[in-house]
């Protein structure tokens, strides 16, 4: 196989294909896979070879591994594989643990509730009106200690589509039926949804047929259903007569100062890998760890909502196809990446990242009061974005790039809200009614971006920086006025929390570099997105199987196997398997000093989001945003050599007045 694919770049379609020939062949059952991924290479190794491409030397030969799930059988296996040599390396059955599930599965979990007979006879009970089209909407199951977790079961959520159209809102009619479906495809139970305030489930028996009172025409968002579009906006185009500013080879990005490289993957989706501005090494990786969406509903059996939407369902394997002038504008690059069918045949995931700048506004402005004089620097971005859809809901995910050498990572929340039934005229403290009979349930989005930080190298430290009045009455403050930062470098492997009321902030340092204007070291500030941590009790099923959602920063010492703020494995987890059961184990002991050490930032923002009618039938974004920005690295704005923005090079008119551009056409046509 092929030497020349970089260490980072994810597997191709060949080393797929390669891979999975080579697991079918030395086992003799049916194998059904799940993931064929690329195994990052050791971080000491890729040092290593990262070092050497930068200078220009001979880079040494790295290893590419890749890891496989699959189920033979009804066990899941982890297997390894060394994709040089065409050999496997080893082989686990991973007992009691499951892997993440995809659209195929559920498609089959949909089809066996469907046609069992429990569930038919439940549907027929409920009277539906003429027409009506049952839908089943699959979820994983949030464990709640009502069942053995050994055993996959798939929760069953029931709507009702009364509209041929196919993209008609189901969302508006939810049913109160629900079904437990096992791994091998047979519903285990069928009862009904409780649809007031009572805390449980109804029996079959007491079921009661569609109130047809629920029946409304309100809650259709797509266009061919829904005919109030505004007139007013008129188009707005990108242009870039010179092209783009940013280049491309295979997944490696250069843009300004910038560079860095692209990676992909079935969990994580997009990941971003050595990371430096004017050629100083700033990340080593940038990820989106986890993502964990408790719902509030108290009512058996809704805290089984509650979705690991990368370590139960994957972020790559639910990314987008980001196709031409919808989901970005301008000069775009599209990034294509490779999956796995379940018999082990590369699958194409094309245009899930999208590259492509952005204007922002102002970058840095001066009017001279005495002159009249201004300068003024508009600012650009570098963006690139993934976007994923799992089941109701869609998240955006973007990293923009600054000319200044700041990083933001934005999150959008966007799509429709999961709903529940409620009787007419009722009201529950735990959800928004937002249409007959419709409930929206209070619920958390919770996630952790991974900061894997190289500044200037790779052993760092992390300091809590706290803004506070300074004493008075005192000789130093005479008047009351003044203040000052109070600053700690952590030392051991903890979580922290936020504190708006001392301006709470957060800095990456490397304790050896120090800027010669300031005489501190060098540092990147992390901007937290303030937001809740997790609501659920420390106590349930919820917080321990999310143990990142407690603290809002995080930092530990970096191991290779330390990806995933929430465990490895998190279908059906019970809990102990994230950041804070490893901090916990290694509390006390020379492997838990962060300071001068090669760390790792955590940090967790969300939303708590409780529904507003607003958000109905489709939600608009919700945006959250954390940054990080310099602080004493470099030794003066680096965004100064942006060029000036003029109006010559920017070509803006008057309300009224002709396109210069057109103008200039005109002209030129007038001349011949």
């Amino acid at each position: 196989m092929s030497h020349k694919a970089h260490p980072l770049d994810p597997l191709s379609a060949q080393e797929i294909d390669t891979i999975a020939t080579l697991v079918k062949s030395c086992i003799k059952e049916k194998v059904l896979f799940r993931v064929i991924t690329l195994v990052e290479p050791a971080k000491k190794e890729l040092i290593s070879f990262l070092d050497a491409e930068h200078s220009g030397s001979a880079a040494p030969h790295v290893t590419r591994k890749a890891m496989v799930h699959a189920y033979i059988g009804k066990a899941f296996h982890e297997i390894f594989v060394n994709v040089d040599k065409t050999e496997i390396i080893s082989h686990e059955i991973l007992r009691g643990k499951h892997s993440h599930v995809d659209a195929a599965y559920m498609a089959q979990v949909e089809d066996a509730c469907l046609q069992d007979d429990k569930v038919q006879a439940e549907i027929k009970a409920l009277e539906l009106p003429e027409g009506a089209l049952v839908i089943v909407e699959p979820w994983t199951y949030a464990t709640d200690g009502m069942n053995d977790m050994n055993s996959r079961i798939t929760m069953c959520w029931f709507y009702m589509r009364l509209c041929d159209h196919k993209d008609a809102s189901y969302y508006a009619y939810p049913l109160d039926i629900v079904a437990e479906v096992s791994d091998i495809f047979k519903v285990l139970k069928v009862y009904r949804l409780a649809t007031g305030a009572s805390p449980t489930t109804s029996a079959t028996d007491e079921a009661r047929p569609f109130d047809q009172r629920k029946i409304h025409a309100s809650s259709e968002y797509h266009p061919d259903l829904f005919n109030e579009q505004r007139t007013t906006t008129k188009p707005l185009l990108i242009d870039q007569p010179q092209g783009p500013s940013f280049e491309i080879s295979g997944n490696s990005i250069a843009w300004e100062k910038w560079t860095m490289r692209l990676g992909f993957n079935y969990r994580e989706g997009m990941t971003l890998h050595d990371i430096r501005y004017d050629n100083q090494s700033l990340f080593y990786r940038l990820s989106l760890s986890e993502m964990f969406v408790p719902y509030g509903d108290p009512r058996a059996p809704y805290p089984r909502k509650g979705a690991f939407d990368l370590g139960n369902d994957g972020a790559g394997v639910n990314a987008n196809n980001l196709k031409l002038g919808c989901d970005c504008l301008g000069h775009i690059k599209y990034f294509n990446f490779w999956h796995t069918t379940s018999n082990g045949e590369p699958l194409q995931m094309p245009n899930v990242v999208c590259c492509h700048e952005q204007d922002d506004g102002i970058l840095w402005k001066h009017t001279n009061f005495r002159t009249g004089n201004a300068v003024v620097t508009r600012s650009r971005l570098l963006v690139l974005q993934t976007i994923i859809t799992v089941s109701n809901y869609e998240y955006v995910f973007i990293f923009y790039f600054g000319q200044d050498a700041s990083i933001h990572y934005e999150v959008r929340a966007t799509g429709i809200l999961s709903t529940a039934p409620i009787d007419i005229g009722k009201q529950v403290p735990y959800g928004t009614v937002v249409a007959p009979g419709v409930l929206a349930p209070y619920h958390q989005h919770l996630f952790c971006l991974r900061i894997d930080p190289a500044l200037d190298g790779h052993n760092n430290s992390f300091v809590v920086e706290d803004s506070v009045a300074m004493p008075y009455p005192d000789a130093s403050n005479p008047f009351g006025v003044g203040y000052t930062t109070q600053s700690s470098i952590v030392e051991q492997e903890q979580g922290l929390d936020l504190d708006h009321t001392k301006n709470r902030t957060f800095k990456l340092i490397n304790e050896k570099k120090r800027n010669s204007i300031t005489g501190t070291p060098i540092g990147f500030k992390l901007l937290p997105y303030y937001s809740q941590p997790i609501l659920a009790h420390p106590s349930s099923f919820h917080a321990r199987r999310s143990e990142f959602g407690a603290h809002a920063v995080w930092v530990t010492r970096y191991r290779d196997s330390e990806l995933y703020a929430a465990g490895t494995h998190t279908l059906q987890s019970l809990g102990g398997e994230g950041i804070a059961s490893w901090i916990t184990s290694r509390k006390g002991s020379e492997e838990a000093n962060v300071r001068d050490e090669d760390i790792v930032v955590w940090h967790t923002f969300g939303s708590t989001h409780n529904p507003r009618v607003e958000d109905w039938p489709v939600m608009p974004c919700e945006k959250m945003v954390v940054g990080l920005k310099p602080v004493n690295f470099f030794e003066k704005n680096p965004g100064l050599d942006v060029r000036v923005s003029t109006q010559r090079e920017n070509q803006s008119v008057l309300v009224g007045e002709k396109d210069p551009g057109k103008v200039q056409k005109e002209n030129k046509k007038s001349k011949l």
